[in-house]
């Protein structure tokens, strides 16, 4: 059976929003998504990029972040015919630990928790394909790259892109 490594932020948990409502809270500041096409916000707000780094920090950030449209249905689907498993970067921000595995057997309950992978540098998994929304991840990556689109990667080339989880239901499932 074939092996698939799926992201988290911005692949099944939609990271961006609750950044931007803390950050347009704490600074008075409207942005949207659109502001974001092709940054990320540290890239807008360089001068306070620490400040931005400290939501992360918080241990139940990640906790409620929403589930990305389609994604438990497509992956339960793709679960019938390929080995899943759920890498995230974890180890840049160890406080997420608890919360990210705590989001994970919430909405991916049927996923076998032995297959979660809290990892730093993502070419460590062996897999066929490894789904996400940052391109540095397939630098050393054996298998294919797969680029999600997030905002912030809007402008990046190279590599197959898949929009969101119809295109990713599409490319395996055909």
């Amino acid at each position: 059976m074939k092996r698939i490594a799926i992201d988290m932020d911005e692949v099944m948990a939609d990271f961006i929003p609750k950044q931007l409502k803390i950050y347009n809270r704490d600074y008075n500041e409207n942005l949207t998504i659109d502001d974001l096409q092709g940054k990320k916000l540290r890239e807008l707000r360089p001068h306070i990029k620490e400040e931005l780094r400290k939501y992360f920090l918080d241990p139940t950030f990640f906790r409620d972040l929403e589930v990305m449209k389609d994604s438990q249905e497509v992956i339960k689907e793709l679960s019938e015919s390929y080995e899943i498993f759920i890498t995230t970067a974890a180890m840049e921000v160890p406080a997420s630990f608890t919360a990210k595995y705590e989001w994970l057997k919430e909405h991916f309950g049927f996923l076998n928790d032995m297959n979660f992978v809290f990892c730093g540098d993502k070419s460590i998994i062996h897999a066929d394909y490894l789904i996400d929304d940052n391109a540095r991840h397939f630098n050393r990556f054996m298998g294919q790259g797969i680029l999600f689109t997030a905002p912030h990667n809007i402008n990046v080339t190279g590599y197959v892109r898949v929009n969101n989880w119809q295109d990713v239901r599409k490319y395996f499932l055909g």
